[in-house]
């Protein structure tokens, strides 16, 4: 299918691996120009490296190091990237913690870095949007936030703090070419959730399958698929959104979370 994104420019922030990555490369195959970043110029040099690999010839990656959790950083990449046509707000971080054991720091750490990088880009890239008439904001929301872990509240709550904003932006982009959704994954086998199980597993002497199979038995029963997602599979959600074939889909919620989520709605 092709997604018609040839001659549009993508913002894909935390892509020097996991999901972000992948979300680069299936724009970059759709024809789009893509900016990509990470917190060191080093990780992003190789990031830049492996998608040109990896790319059809011709396509233009670029890359922006910046700490996005950081008003300064996000400051930097919209100096460094005047306009975009996609902005995917992906970068994010977290750790799992006993409720009673998280400090009021962590909470607002986790606060500016997954809620307040997305907000600050928004502002910074929205209003061209709607200048022009098109754009696309996505946000890599979490199963999370609707259905908040025990072991990150935390968390939890700046994933649901981005449908809410994320919600809230659609609503200003009423009858305009411009959309603003979310993605909500479910457990991805990205590159901090592999390290965290590899760890696990190492601690007690099982195989990284063997960890996988425990995580689902115990941590998300509900999951349907049984095993943890693929970065390229969600990617394939937001490169879809991210395109002119999904103008009818405004202020929504799409989950890609192996039916780990049980609502219907």
């Amino acid at each position: 299918m092709d997604l018609q994104l040839q001659g549009k420019r993508a913002i894909v922030t935390g892509s020097t691996a996991g999901i972000g990555f992948a979300a680069a490369g299936a724009l970059l195959r759709e024809g789009a120009s893509v900016v990509i970043n990470g917190r060191t110029q080093q990780r992003v040099d190789a990031a830049v490296s492996r998608l040109h690999q990896d790319a059809p010839k011709g396509s233009v990656v670029t890359g922006v190091a910046a700490d996005l959790a950081t008003a300064a950083g996000c400051e930097l990449l919209a100096h460094r990237v005047h306009q975009a046509d996609i902005l995917v707000n992906n970068m994010g971080i977290f750790e799992p913690k006993p409720f009673a054991e998280i400090p009021d720091a962590d909470w607002l750490r986790l606060f500016e870095a997954n809620v307040m990088s997305g907000v600050r880009l928004s502002r910074a890239y929205l209003p061209g949007m709607l200048k022009h008439n098109w754009g696309r904001i996505v946000f890599v929301s979490s199963e999370s936030a609707v259905q908040i872990p025990a072991e990150m509240i935390h968390y939890g709550m700046t994933k649901t703090a981005q449908l809410a904003i994320a919600r809230g932006l659609a609503e200003t982009t009423s009858g305009t070419g411009v959309t603003v959704n979310s993605v909500l994954p479910g457990p991805t086998k990205s590159e901090g959730v592999a390290t965290f199980v590899e760890r696990l597993a190492k601690q007690r002497g099982v195989s990284f399958e063997e960890m996988e199979r425990e995580f689902f038995r115990s941590a998300r029963p509900s999951s349907l698929l049984q095993r943890f997602i693929t970065p390229e599979e969600v990617a394939s959600i937001i490169a879809y959104v991210s395109s002119p074939l999904a103008a009818a889909t405004n202020g929504a919620a799409l989950r890609v979370d192996g039916g780990v989520v049980r609502a219907a709605v």
